[in-house]
C-alpha cells in the first residue's frame, strides 16, 4: 500500500516567529505514534525552538545547511587529498563520479544530523515509498523518453545535427555504466537536497509570509550571483508563483504549505544551477520549472522515487547517450556526436537542449504525462482530491 501524500496541514496561515520559527503543519511524528505537542508555559524559552511538531523547521535547516556545507568540505578535501578527485578535471566520468559521491556522502551526513535533532528517521524526508522500484524506474523511462523528445524536436528543426557515434563497442559500454553510476548519485543528491529534505522539511514550516520572504531574498541572490541575464530565469519563477501560492493561502487550502515549499525549492534548484558557465536564462527557468515537475511527482507519488529516476535518465540521455551539452558543459566519452546550429533561442546553444525555448514544451508534456497515470490513482485514493 502506498504512503499517503505529504500535506501540509494546519492553518496555512500561521506566523513564524523569531529565527527560524515557522507554523508547523501536520508531518508524521517526531516519533512514530508520539507527537511532542507545544512546550507549556512554563518551559521558558523552549518555544523559540520547539513547535507542536518537534524542532522548528527554521532550525531544522539551519542544523542541514551547516551540516552539509562542512561535510563537503571536509570529503572533498580527503578526495582530492586521496587523488580521488580533482578540481580541475573536467567533465570526465571519473571526476564527476568521485565529486557526486563526495556531495552525495555530504548529503547523507547532513540529513542524518537532521534528522537526529528532529527525532525523525531519514526515511521520512520523502523516501518512505512500498514501490520505490516502480517509481523509480517509472521515472528513469519518462526521463529518457522526455530528453529524446526534446532531441528530436529539435532535430526535426534543423537546430541539432547529428555527426554519428563517437565512440568504439567496448568504450561505449564501459562509459554508458560510468556516467550511469554518476547520474545515479547526481540523482540521489539533487533530489535527496530539494525534493527530499528541503520540500518535507519547508512544507512542515512555511506560511506565505515566510515563502515571500524567502523568494526575495533567493531572488536577491540570484542578482548577486548570476551573471548576464541568467538571474531572469530565477525572477520568472518567482513571479509566476506568487499568485498561486497566494490564492491557496488565501482559501487556506490543505495543501497549501506544500506548493509554497515547492515554489521555494524550485526556484533554488534553477539558482543552484546558474553557476554553470553555458547556462542561459531559458535553461535556468527550465532547471527550476523541471524541479517543480519533480515537486508535482512528489505530490502525485507519496515519494521522491519517480522524481530521483526522472533526473538520472534525463542527465544520462543528454550527456551520454546524446552528447549534448547538459547545462553549459560537455562531456568526455559519449556515444553520439551532436552539434547545435541556428537560432540559440531554438537550438539552446552553448546551454544544450535545456536552454531552447522547446524544453518548456517538454516539461508540459511531463506534467501531463504525471496527472494522467498517477494524479487518476491520487484521486481514487483520495476521493477526487489531487491537489
Amino acid at each position: 500500500m502506498e504512503p499517503e501524500t505529504q500535506d501540509g496541514a494546519g492553518s496555512s496561515g500561521k506566523a513564524m516567529s523569531g529565527a527560524g520559527a515557522a507554523g508547523e503543519g501536520t508531518q508524521p511524528a517526531a516519533q512514530p505514534g508520539v507527537r511532542p505537542g507545544p512546550p507549556e508555559p512554563g518551559d521558558g524559552l523552549r518555544w523559540i525552538f520547539l513547535g507542536p511538531d518537534g524542532l522548528r523547521a527554521g532550525w531544522s535547516v539551519a542544523i542541514f545547511v551547516a551540516a552539509l556545507a562542512a561535510l563537503a568540505v571536509a570529503l572533498g578535501t580527503a578526495f582530492e587529498k586521496l587523488g580521488l578527485l580533482n578540481p580541475r578535471g573536467g567533465f570526465t566520468p571519473g571526476n564527476m563520479f568521485f565529486n557526486e559521491a563526495a556531495s552525495l556522502l555530504a548529503l547523507v551526513g547532513a540529513g542524518l544530523a537532521a534528522a537526529q535533532a528532529e527525532r525523525r528517521h531519514l526515511a521520512d524526508y520523502n523516501l518512505r515509498d512500498a514501490r520505490r522500484l516502480r517509481h523509480f524506474f517509472s521515472g528513469l523511462a519518462a526521463g529518457f523518453i522526455a530528453l529524446s523528445a526534446l532531441v528530436g524536436a529539435l532535430a526535426a528543426g534543423g537546430w541539432l545535427r547529428f555527426g554519428g557515434v563517437a565512440l568504439l563497442r567496448g568504450a561505449a559500454a564501459r562509459y554508458a555504466l560510468l556516467w550511469g553510476a554518476t547520474f545515479l548519485l547526481t540523482g540521489f543528491f539533487e533530489e535527496g537536497t530539494f525534493r527530499c529534505y528541503l520540500q518535507y522539511t519547508l512544507t512542515r514550516g512555511l506560511n506565505f509570509p515566510w515563502a515571500l520572504g524567502l523568494m526575495a531574498l533567493i531572488c536577491a541572490g540570484a542578482a548577486a550571483g548570476t551573471r548576464g541575464t541568467g538571474g531572469w530565469g530565477v525572477y520568472a519563477v518567482a513571479v509566476l508563483g506568487v499568485a498561486p501560492c497566494y490564492l491557496l493561502h488565501r482559501r487556506g487550502h490543505a495543501g497549501s504549505p506544500f506548493w509554497q515549499a515547492a515554489w521555494i525549492t524550485s526556484a533554488l534548484f534553477g539558482l543552484a544551477h546558474a553557476g554553470n558557465g553555458g547556462e542561459n536564462w531559458i535553461g535556468i527557468f527550465a532547471a527550476a520549472a523541471i524541479g517543480f515537475v519533480f515537486c508535482v511527482s512528489v505530490r502525485l507519488t507519496a515519494s521522491a522515487w519517480w522524481a530521483i529516476g526522472c533526473h538520472a535518465g534525463w542527465d544520462w540521455a543528454e550527456t551520454y547517450f546524446y552528447g549534448t551539452p547538459d547545462s553549459g558543459l560537455v562531456a568526455r566519452g559519449h556515444l553520439l556526436a551532436t552539434t547545435h546550429a541556428g537560432n540559440p533561442l531554438w537550438s539552446g546553444g552553448a546551454d544544450g537542449p535545456e536552454g531552447s525555448l522547446l524544453v518548456l514544451g517538454v516539461i508540459v508534456l511531463l506534467l501531463v504525462w504525471l496527472a494522467a497515470v498517477y494524479g487518476r490513482r491520487k484521486a481514487a485514493r483520495s476521493g477526487g482530491v489531487i491537489l
